[in-house]
């Protein structure tokens, strides 16, 4: 069963993008808890709980939306309360669902623990790992509009859900549509393995690592040295430095870094993800990579000045 829902954004014109952009990836429930200090195992640490929708994919599809960018949401979640919950409020946020309903799973729980600029991150993907080619393949033939395609890597990183994110590149590349790939966390992706990763991801258009994905990727090294690394197999490749700002390295041998915007940090989930859809609104829109990095500083400052993962209101 594919539940689907058509948000405000597909009725939003002069958004000065390209076209439609598909975010494939996961849709979580995101259980946020902000500590009021360091964590005290096998003890009580007071916090600040609230449960919210999460997922890489699915907050980046969001942050596209609030910026009036035409976004579907390709995706799977459980036959369950979660699930309905998850697709409601992406619609109601403006993002085009075309969401796979999975009986028998439930939907993805994150269990977040966040304190300053830090955070832990306790997952079940749940019905995400069931996202399956034929289902992307459908999303992508129903979408004639489209012009880019943006991969959470948890897709890829994920064995069971591994063709539906090789699927996604393959078949975004056969309809002509540039593609762009989150590498999504480090440990992961030091399990898969560097170079198995970087065969999946050669020539994508863009590439978003943040320094630690980048070290396991690249190794050890300054972050324009890791991102010149990278260009190498992807064409663009954006390094995401945190309070640090980022860099953009490409295989025109450009190397543009930026600051960061300065803002008091809530809670930083969902802030790599608020910068790469500022990220991609500026590029596809023609923007230069300075002016997209500029924007997707600023998104990303929205996220960690809020708590959650997703625009406020």
């Amino acid at each position: 069963m594919t539940e689907t829902g058509t948000g405000d954004a597909s009725r939003r014109a002069g958004n000065g993008t390209s076209g439609r952009v598909l975010v494939v990836g996961d849709v979580v429930t995101d259980v946020v808890a902000v500590l009021s200090g360091p964590l005290a195992p096998g003890s009580d640490t007071p916090a600040a709980i609230r449960s919210t929708g999460g997922g890489q994919a699915a907050n980046t599809a969001s942050w596209l939306a609030a910026q009036g960018v035409p976004v579907t949401l390709v995706g799977a979640v459980g036959d369950d309360d979660a699930g309905r919950d998850r697709v409601a409020e992406l619609v109601a946020a403006g993002v085009d669902c075309v969401v796979q309903r999975v009986a028998g799973s439930a939907t993805g729980t994150v269990i977040v623990l966040t304190a300053g600029n830090e955070r832990t991150m306790i997952t079940e993907r749940g019905a995400n790992a069931r996202l399956r080619p034929d289902h992307v393949d459908a999303a992508l033939a129903d979408a004639p509009d489209a012009t880019h395609l943006h991969l959470s890597g948890y897709a890829l990183l994920d064995a069971d859900s591994r063709p539906a994110g090789r699927r996604a590149l393959a078949g975004a590349r056969e309809h002509g549509l540039t593609t762009s790939v989150d590498a999504a966390s480090a440990a992961p992706l030091r399990a898969v393995g560097p170079a198995t990763f970087l065969n999946w991801v050669r020539d994508v258009d863009l590439l978003l690592v943040n320094v630690d994905e980048a070290t396991v990727l690249a190794g050890a090294m300054e972050p324009a040295a890791q991102g010149r690394a990278l260009a190498a197999v992807a064409r663009r490749v954006v390094v995401k430095c945190g309070g640090a700002g980022a860099v953009w390295a490409d295989r025109n041998a450009t190397v543009v870094t930026s600051s960061a915007r300065r803002v008091a940090v809530r809670d930083v989930t969902g802030a790599g993800d608020a910068f790469a859809a500022g990220l991609l609104r500026a590029w596809l829109a023609g923007a230069t990579c300075d002016a997209a990095l500029a924007r997707a500083a600023g998104l990303g400052a929205a996220a960690v000045a809020q708590v959650g993962a997703r625009p406020a209101g």
